[in-house]
Parts: C-alpha cells; sequence; structure tokens
C-alpha cells in the first residue's frame, strides 16, 4: 500500500537519498531507465534526465528492448545503424514475390494506419496489375495473412535462419548464383567466397592493417552453406532444414525454385526474428538471402530489414550536458544492479569507458523512470528482477514517475503522479512504424492538471531545485509556453521545405501537419547505380563480417557454448530453450511464440477493460496440444524460471507443439508467486545475446498444465 505525501516531502526525501548514493557510489550510481508512455518533445521523460544531468549527472542507458539485433545485424551486413533501411513497402506494387518472415504488420506496425495500409494498397495493386507470389514464415496464422497469402509456413520458433540456409544450398548447389548473381556479388559483396575475402583485403591495406588478423577467409558463405572445405560434412540441405523447422523437405525445394525465378523479390525479416536467443545471427542468416538473389536495388525488392518509413523532423527538448560518459544497455538494468560494479565494455557493452577493460565501478542504487512499464513488465525474467529490486541493500531508491499504477510503479519507493496527455500542450511525432505517412501531432490540453498531478517538465524543474541542481540552466529562461514556442520553431526549422503554421498556438489550432514520403526509396539503390560505398569496414554488404570478426576477438562471452559466440557469418545457431536444446525439450516440451497485440502498445492500454472484451488476452494451443482440456478454460504455463495463469483458446492458427501469448499484459502475482495477470516475462529468461547484450525474450520452452 502507497501513504500520500506532499511534493514538498516527496522531493526532499528523494533528495536526501539521491545524495547519500551519490556521495557514497558517485553518479554512475544513479540510472534513468527507458520509456516511451510519453514520447513528446517538451514534457517527456528526458525532463527528468535533465535535472538529474543538472545536479550532477547520471548513468544513461543506450539500445532498445525491441530491435536491438536487427540494428546491429544491419549495420554489419549493410553499414545501416537502424535496422529499418528496407525498400518501402509500397515497391510491392513492384514485386513478384514477397517472402516475410515473422512479419505480422496488421496486429503490430498499425501506427496512423502506417505500415499495413501501404502493404494492403500495394497488394491490391500488384494482384490487379501483375502477379505476386506472398509467403509468410511464422509459427501463427495471423491477421497479416487472412487470405492476403498465396501460402503460410509454420515454422518453430528460433529455426528461421536453418531455412534461409537450406534456400541458400538449394540456390547455389544448383548452379543458379553461379549463372545468375556471382557477378553481382563479385562487385558488391564480401565473404561469397574464399577468393572475395582475400581479393578485398588485399585491394585495401587500411582493411588489413585493421582486421586482417582477426579473418579466415576459409570461414566463407558457399563453403559453409555447401558443407566442404572448413565446413566438410555438414551441407545446410532441404532435409536437414526440414528436420529442425518442421517444414517439408519437398515444400523447401519448391519455396527455393520460387524464389530462384522471381524477377523482383522483396524479403522481410520481421523484428520478431531478432528477439530470439540467436537473434543477432537468425537477423543476419537472413539477410544473405537478398543479396544471394543479385537483385538488390531494384524495383520491387529489399534487403530483408524493415522498411523505411516517412518521419519528419520534430526537435525535442535536450537532456543537457551530462558529466557521466558511460551508458548502459538498458537490457542489462537489473544485472547491473547485482554487480554493475565489474561490468565492461568487453563483458557487457558499455559505452562511454575509457577502453575494453575500465569497469564501471558501481553497482546501481538508484532507478528513476518516467512513462515507462519497462521496469518490470517488459524486462527479462520478472521473478529475477522482483527479487533484485525488493533487496533494499542493493536497490536503495526507486522512484517512478507515471500517471498510472502499473506493475512498474508498484515496485517504486515513490511515485510522483505526472499529466495525462489529456492535460498536455506538446508536440507528439508519429510512430517509427506508421509506414510512408508522416505527421506531427500540435497537442492542446483539453483541461487542467486535475488532482495533484503535475506536467513532466515542473516535475523535473522542481526535482532539479531540490537536488540543489541549476535550475536556470534547466529552464534556460523560458516558462513552459516559451519551451514550446522555442521547441516548435526548431520543429519549423528542421522541416523547412513544407508549409508549417507561423507558430505554435496556431499549430494547435491546425491539430496535425502531415506529409506523405514524397519519392519512392530503394534499399541500397545508390550502391548498386551509383556505386556509392555503404558504412560497412569494406564498403560493401559483407557476408562476412570484418568488424564482428574482431569483436568476437575481443568480447568476453556469456558462456563457452556457441550460442554465445559472436560469428561473423550468419548462422543458424541451436538456442537454449530453442527446439533442439536437449537440457530442456523432455521436461518443457512445447515452444512458445511471442507476439504483439493489436489490443494494447506493449503494456500501454493494457488496463482498458473494453480493449480486453475486443481483443481477448488467452494462449493460443493448437488441438493436437490441447490433451483434453477445454476451449475457454484456465491453465498453468510453466518456463523454467517462473509459471502463470491463463486463459486458453483452442486454434488451428498456430503449429502443433507450439503455443503462442501475447506480450504486454501487466504482471500481477497470487499469494503463491504465479503470475495471475498473464505477463509473458513472468515466463522469459534473462540471458543477453553476444553482440549487444540484447533482448532474447522469444525463446521459451513450457509445459502445459490444468
Amino acid at each position: 500500500m502507497f501513504d500520500p505525501i506532499s511534493w514538498e516531502q516527496a522531493y526532499a526525501e528523494i533528495a536526501a537519498k539521491t545524495g547519500e548514493l551519490r556521495n557514497n557510489y558517485g553518479s554512475k550510481s544513479i540510472y534513468m531507465h527507458a520509456g516511451t508512455g510519453a514520447d513528446y518533445s517538451f514534457a517527456s521523460g528526458d525532463c527528468i534526465r535533465r535535472a538529474l544531468a543538472m545536479s550532477g549527472g547520471f548513468l544513461a542507458h543506450w539500445g532498445n528492448y525491441s530491435v536491438a539485433q536487427s540494428q546491429v545485424a544491419a549495420e554489419a551486413t549493410f553499414g545501416h545503424t537502424y535496422g529499418g533501411e528496407g525498400s518501402h513497402i509500397s515497391q510491392l506494387r513492384h514485386s513478384d514475390f514477397f517472402i516475410a518472415f515473422g512479419h505480422n504488420p496488421f496486429e503490430l506496425r498499425m501506427s496512423g494506419s502506417g505500415e499495413q495500409y501501404d502493404m494492403l494498397k500495394a497488394l491490391e495493386h500488384r494482384r490487379q496489375n501483375g502477379d505476386i507470389n506472398v509467403v509468410f514464415v511464422d509459427p501463427r496464422y495471423t491477421d497479416s495473412c487472412l487470405g492476403k497469402e498465396d501460402s503460410w509456413l509454420p515454422i518453430r520458433p528460433g529455426t528461421d535462419a536453418a531455412l534461409a540456409e537450406a534456400l541458400a544450398y538449394q540456390m547455389i548447389s544448383s548452379g543458379w548464383v553461379d549463372a545468375n548473381s556471382k557477378a553481382f556479388l563479385d562487385r558488391f559483396c564480401v565473404g561469397y567466397d574464399q577468393a572475395s575475402i582475400e581479393n578485398t583485403l588485399a585491394e585495401n591495406p587500411q582493411l588489413q592493417d585493421k582486421y586482417g588478423q582477426y579473418v579466415d577467409p576459409k570461414d566463407n558463405y558457399k563453403d559453409y552453406i555447401l558443407g566442404i572445405e572448413k565446413f566438410a560434412g555438414s551441407p545446410k540441405t532441404p532435409a536437414w532444414a526440414s528436420a529442425i523447422t518442421g517444414i517439408a523437405e519437398q515444400t523447401i525445394i519448391e519455396l527455393a525454385d520460387k524464389l530462384m525465378s522471381a524477377k523482383a523479390p522483396y524479403f522481410y525479416a520481421g523484428a520478431s526474428c531478432n528477439r530470439q536467443a540467436n537473434g543477432e545471427q537468425t537477423t543476419r542468416a537472413l539477410y544473405m538471402l537478398p543479396a544471394l538473389t543479385g537483385k538488390l536495388g531494384q524495383m520491387g525488392t529489399s534487403n530483408g530489414e524493415l522498411a523505411r518509413g516517412h518521419k519528419l523532423n520534430r526537435v525535442t527538448m535536450s537532456v543537457g550536458n551530462n558529466p557521466v560518459s558511460e551508458q548502459l544497455f538498458m537490457h542489462n538494468l537489473i544485472e547491473a544492479v547485482e554487480r554493475g560494479e565489474t561490468m565492461t565494455t568487453r563483458s557487457h557493452s558499455l559505452k562511454g569507458t575509457e577502453d575494453l577493460d575500465t569497469p564501471l565501478g558501481t553497482n546501481v542504487k538508484a532507478i528513476f523512470f518516467a512513462a515507462s512499464n519497462s521496469l518490470v513488465n517488459q524486462q527479462s525474467d520478472i521473478n529475477y528482477t522482483k527479487r533484485i529490486l525488493e533487496d533494499d541493500s542493493m536497490c536503495e531508491l526507486i522512484v517512478g514517475v507515471d500517471c498510472f499504477m502499473t506493475s512498474s510503479t508498484n515496485m517504486a519507493d515513490y511515485v510522483l503522479p505526472a499529466t495525462t496527455w489529456l492535460e498536455s500542450n506538446d508536440l507528439s511525432g508519429q510512430s517509427y512504424n506508421s509506414g510512408e505517412f508522416g505527421y506531427i501531432n500540435f497537442l492542446e490540453a483539453a483541461c487542467e492538471p486535475m488532482f495533484e498531478s503535475r506536467s513532466m517538465y515542473t516535475i523535473g524543474k522542481e526535482l532539479c531545485e531540490a537536488f540543489g541542481g541549476d535550475v536556470q540552466t534547466y529552464t534556460e529562461g523560458r516558462s513552459e509556453e516559451q519551451w514550446l514556442e522555442h521547441l516548435y520553431q526548431q520543429t519549423v526549422a528542421a522541416n523547412s521545405a513544407q508549409q508549417m503554421p507561423a507558430n505554435y498556438k496556431e499549430a494547435q489550432k491546425v491539430g496535425i501537419h502531415k506529409e506523405f514520403a514524397p519519392k519512392p526509396y530503394i534499399a541500397l539503390q545508390s550502391l548498386v547505380e551509383q556505386n556509392e560505398p555503404l558504412a560497412t569496414p569494406s564498403g560493401k554488404i559483407e557476408l562476412y563480417s570484418f568488424s564482428w570478426a574482431k569483436l568476437a576477438a575481443e568480447r568476453t562471452p556469456l558462456s563457452d557454448q556457441q550460442i554465445d559466440q559472436i560469428e561473423p557469418l550468419g548462422k543458424y545457431v541451436i538456442p537454449w530453450q530453442g527446439y533442439e536444446d536437449e537440457n530442456t525439450k523432455e521436461e518443457y516440451p512445447l515452444q512458445m511464440a511471442c507476439y504483439h497485440s493489436k489490443g494494447r502498445t506493449h503494456s500501454t492500454y493494457h488496463n482498458i477493460p473494453w480493449l480486453r472484451q475486443a481483443v481477448e488476452d488467452a494462449v493460443w494451443v493448437n488441438p493436437l496440444n490441447a490433451q483434453g482440456l477445454q476451449d475457454g478454460q484456465m491453465v498453468t504455463l510453466t518456463s523454467p524460471t517462473g509459471s502463470m495463469k491463463v486463459k486458453m483458446k483452442i486454434t488451428p492458427r498456430v503449429m502443433p507443439d507450439v503455443i503462442a501469448l501475447a506480450e504486454g499484459a501487466w504482471y500481477r502475482a497470487d499469494a503463491s508467486g504465479i503470475d495471475i495477470g498473464g505477463c509473458l516475462n513472468s515466463l522469459t529468461k534473462y540471458h543477453p545475446t553476444p553482440v549487444t547484450q540484447g533482448n532474447p525474450q522469444h525463446t521459451i520452452r513450457i509445459r502445459m498444465s490444468a
């Protein structure tokens, strides 16, 4: 139970404890967590960061839960640091083959009617004016199918890379690559064969000096796929992949034939593929296929990355000068409370340290978060998270700023009530997945702040004052109204080619500024048509990543298992708790497929009852695995890390031996510690991935009982 106290008392107590921790452990012990529940220009979580920065500094985070593995895979392969540089989805108008791995825009990428609308219209146009073969590879028959597909290929979770390798085997072993795409691979790629690696190093002495000692040219893609030379005896045949993926051998062969006959294939590796124990390797393995076709840069094609949208420039308030240079990967937060003192760049991908081996030097002792339920609800292994956060000797202060009592604010020592968007004036941009429709909202408060709530900006300013920080630098001498006008004018300047109202008050009367993408975007067109080098070390598409070869030598792996090693080739790697994991297979016979519900955004809106009625929270179970249980019955799901009780939905829309549950439901434990809220992360494992320390939460094995 929470006891209400005055704002003044809360500020005084928070400031006193923060000051004590800073004195005892340094500012690196004060951490501000991620959150996107108030993704505004002005009154966002950055106000709290700004207050901390102006009063001694704080440990910031980097990365994200959603696409960390996709981002590093895209950077290693194409030099793109975002992972969202795939062709506009509207290029499907010009494609004759669309294959999507774990991609489900009709339940996920919906913001502003975005990518789902663009995709639907493009497919409708193509069906009317040509022909296109649409293939969805997914353990679930999702709402993105429902008749839009030519084929649904149910696949075991975490095995997409094995399917990709079998398709590559057919393309290479049949002689198709030599006859059709070898010239493209020789010109624009490195790593397909041994000669390409040797020639690239020989032609670039600087590359040789920096990476040569880490590179083994025998570790090339062609030999790996064919199972020859260094990889003798392990060809990645359709029969091999069929036993792993659950997709019939003949189906894989036929799919490869369709791929090889396609004139403009569009590949899409959905973000769900990256949130696996082997997500970095899986995503890289999927990126190999579009390169292997030799058709990249042409209309109707894409490179496998998430599709690029059209985003307008919205200027946000700066955090200011944070004197703490180190940054923690956000997924490592709870571990940093337990043993952050010894974390290094080599072991945990810290940023801003002096060198690879300089430790952070302190455990995280205080956590601030704002408009965020990710402290508990979205974090791996809630049982581990709770055990650490509930130990006051480890995490001595938790402060949440929110307008809802979420699973995370329930863990806080202090909850500071912030205003809702209905009480806010601000600039709000579109979601990252709004497709080719870009917009900026100019919010106008419908009412004054109610009860005792205060704006994020006000809370930040008053925290800064309580901390003894530089309030004048925090405000820069501006009122809230002046800040909004200042940020609006900067936003206008950043979008100078577009007509926008003269001032913020006029913009509020309009309400929204919108623009569709002015021209089509085709992935890697500048490389292919203008020979513009990529931002990879070689300037080419890297099937063999020089940077990952070097990183493998620099990084301390979590264990000696192959899954924890960094591989310069994109490979299928057997994940822990995956289909082939012998340690968990017998006791936990079912695999879990995790997905995003269209009934909420992560955990936001889960507390709205009618949305729970519109989109039911239930675990999907194939009739073959129902074990005589009844549709709608409550079942207990148990993983190696926890248990939950949830309603069961019996449906053929999930493949046998796989069950499916949406993420984002609010964690709520009963007296025995079993989650009855339906939060997926009561079942997940904390086990960071090797390159980014990223989120592997879609890899789970389950035992189901009545």
